[in-house]
Parts: structure tokens; sequence; C-alpha cells
């Protein structure tokens, strides 16, 4: 990198939008429900929302349309969302329903811009109390008090939203918390440090840094996975207090100052956020780079599309793995439709005059599609004990492949189960899968 510095109000433009974006998105794990860490309900009855002849599941659609006008960042057209729930409920409906009751689909539009715990908590609201849904698909509600809100009132989650999830979130929020699309965060981090340590990323050194965002679940991994499987190595670990622009900023440029200080040239990172390509900005800004391993949680696709915000010097060399090919690599490197789930899940849109470009414009219907179809798969024989107990202890036995991730759902309450190598490519100048699909964990 060159000494080039960015000045202080561009610094300060980014910061804020990472604000908007994401600051509490990385304190999920935080505030629990129940004295013991747990909530349980009955598995006899019917739950809420739930009627002899129908199902009441509300589809979030998370716009993030005034943050792209603010910010000029590039966001690939995800369509309109709107009708792509209308055409999952076409479908389920035509196809047995929902434990033979038809799905009715609510669309519901929250704007990112505003996120904060108080829209939060009007969001859960009007779901739960308002449109008394049995379940609820999550798209980018990140406040630490989402989904404790949504278990507190026995209301279903099927949580498409690109979070760290790890084993204590889901057990504390059990049986209502679950994604149909990414893994649990425990054997994510495995994966990823075993990857880097095959693909030679601390070869020679006998120092690194870390950057994570400061929450618990970030915590746990470090002390159970990171720090005893790099022996030899000394981790530089600066934990980002995300909670206001002024602590974001003042931990982004100290991580790259520390870590420049130190001569650190490896630089990975923990819990995604989009905290990655803001601490590449920063670091360029500190007269700092490194060589990074990141991940699907860091948004890769995202950082080759914004070539403004990112310096590209930064994307060389770059190495971790990559769990959900819309968020990752462009068609050019994995044809698409690629596995039978994604054809199914195209096929279901195309039958209602739904069509995607490309992998990355489907990324949002696509886990719409993996929602609905294993909410329609574990309640199948569930009858009149259609409730939130019955279907999560259905959903362990349930026949059920991800359309937007990688892997073979087998129980647990993650579906995606696998992984690839993720590796920056200078020739195409996008990043690329190496190697087979492996089992996360390994």
């Amino acid at each position: 990198m060159t000494g080039r510095r960015l000045d202080a109000p561009l610094l300060m433009r980014l910061g804020a939008v990472l604000l908007a974006m994401v600051v509490a998105y990385t304190g999920c794990a935080a505030l629990m429900p129940g004295g013991n860490g747990a909530v349980r309900t009955s598995a006899t009855g019917a739950g809420p929302g739930v009627t002899e002849d129908s199902v009441k599941v509300v589809f979030i659609g998370t716009d993030l349309t005034k943050t792209a006008s603010l910010t000029g960042f590039t966001n690939a057209d995800v369509g309109k969302p709107k009708e792509q729930v209308e055409a999952l409920a076409k479908y389920i409906n035509a196809n047995g329903g929902i434990a033979g009751r038809k799905l009715d689909a609510v669309y519901r539009e929250y704007e990112a811009s505003n996120d904060s715990p108080a829209a939060e908590t009007t969001l859960c609201s009007q779901i739960t109390q308002d449109d008394e849904a049995f379940a609820v698909v999550l798209t980018g509600q990140l406040q630490s008090n989402a989904r404790p809100c949504y278990a507190q009132r026995q209301t279903l989650m099927l949580d498409a939203t690109l979070i760290a999830n790890d084993k204590s979130t889901f057990s504390s929020l059990s049986p209502y918390l679950w994604t149909a699309t990414f893994p649990e965060y425990d054997a994510f981090t495995t994966s990823f440090l075993t990857v880097l340590k095959k693909q030679k990323f601390f070869d020679g050194r006998t120092k690194a840094g870390l950057v994570a965002a400061d929450t618990p679940a970030n915590k746990a991994v470090y002390e159970k996975i990171v720090e005893p499987g790099l022996p030899g190595v000394d981790v530089t670990v600066s934990w980002i207090d995300t909670t206001s622009l002024g602590t974001l900023n003042s931990g982004l440029t100290q991580a790259a100052v520390n870590f420049r200080g130190k001569k650190i040239d490896r630089v990975f990172f923990l819990g995604g956020a989009r905290i990655a390509p803001f601490f590449m900005t920063s670091a360029a800004a500190n007269s700092y780079t490194a060589k990074y391993g990141i991940s699907t949680f860091d948004s890769p696709s995202f950082m080759v599309s914004n070539p403004g915000t990112i310096p590209p010097a930064a994307l060389k060399g770059m190495v971790g793995v990559g769990f959900a090919p819309g968020y990752d690599v462009p068609d050019s490197e994995l044809t698409f439709p690629d596995t039978e789930a994604e054809k199914n899940c195209q096929k279901i849109y195309s039958e209602s005059g739904i069509t995607f470009q490309a992998r990355e414009n489907a990324r949002v219907a696509f886990t719409y599609c993996d929602a609905a179809l294993l909410l329609q798969s574990a309640a199948e024989d569930l009858g009149p004990d259609l409730n939130a107990a019955a279907w999560a202890a259905a959903a362990q036995d349930a026949e059920f492949a991800t359309a937007a991730g990688l892997g073979a759902y087998a129980g647990g309450y993650a579906a995606g189960t696998a992984y690839r190598v993720l590796k920056f490519d200078d020739e195409c100048g996008c990043f690329t899968y190496d190697g087979p699909v492996t089992s996360l964990g390994q």
C-alpha cells in the first residue's frame, strides 16, 4: 500500500454507514431470556398464528436503498421480495401446505437505516401481536433484543440473516431459533482455523492480529477454539466496541496502529458484520496493510463490488472459508444453478415468472425459499399439534437441503453444514472456490 491517507470526513462517513448497517449485528448473543438461559414451550396444541386451516408466517425484507443512496455503495439487486414471498406461498399451498394448512404468508419491509433496539421491539410487537405469526423469517434484524423478543413470545424464527449464532445462542433460544441456510458458529470457527492453517496463512509467523466485534459469541469461540488452536502464534486481539461511532472508529484505527507497530502482517476476522472491509479502509488511512483471512461472514462480494471503499490491494492473497455462494463467488466461477436445491428454488420462482440474472441477485430469494421449504418439511406429519416445540422435534429428522448455503441438513439448528476454501484470484479480480465441499467442523 502507499502512504495515501483518506480524509477525516470520509472516514467519519464510512464509520456512520457501518453503524447504520451492523452496529448490533455483532451483539445478538448477549441478551437471552429465562433464568437458566433456555426458553421452552408445550409440545401439544396449536401455536400462535395456527388455525385449523391456515398458518401465518411473516417474511421480513430489509430495505438497504436509503443506506446505498447515502453512501454510494453498490449492492446487487435482489428483485422484489414481496413477489418472491407470494410465489413461495403459491408453491407451498399447491403442494400440501404447512401440516395440511394453507400458508398465510405476510411480507413486512424494514428500513435498515432506522435500525435500533426500539425499532426492533416495535417490529417484534407488530409480528407477534398484530400479525400473530407462528413463524418469522429474519433477514437483517441486528439488534441484541430482536431474537430474544420473538422467543419470549413463542414465535418460531427462521433466521436468514448472515449472522454469527453459536451453540449457546441456539440453545438459549431453543426451540425457537433456526437457520435454514447458514452454519452454526462453533463449527464454522473450527473449519475457518483449519483452513487458514492448511493454507499456510500463519507459516513463518509467531504473531498475528485478530479483529472481532466485542460479543459473547466471538469471545466464546476465541477462548474455546482459536486460542488453543494456534500454539506458537501470539494473537493480538482487537475487540471492537460497535456501540457508537466514536468507539467504532477509534477501535478500528487503534487496531490498525497497534498491528502496524507490532509489525503484524497476518490479520483475520471473527463475527462478520462487514467489520473486515471497513477495517481495511481504516488500515489504508493509517498506512497499514496485511494479508487477510476472511469468510462469507465478511461479505466477499461486497468487497469486490466497492473498490472505492475497499482498497483493491487489500484483496490480494485473501484466503478463508466460503459457505454461501451467492455472497462469495460470481457465476463464472460456479455455474448457476448448481445444486438440486438451487434448481428447485429457481423452478419455484420461474413458475411465477420470477427470474434472476445471477446467483447474487437470488441470494435473498433463495434464503426465503430455504426457510419456507424447511418449515414445510418439518411440519409435514404434525397434524393438530403444530407449535414450536413439536416442529423443533420433527425438524431433527426433516429431509432438507439448503439452496443458498452449502451442505446437507443433518439435524441441529443450522442447515448450512459445509464449506469450500475461498480465495481471491488476481486474474479474474474475484473470489473463487478451491477444493471440494467439506463438512463444517473439520
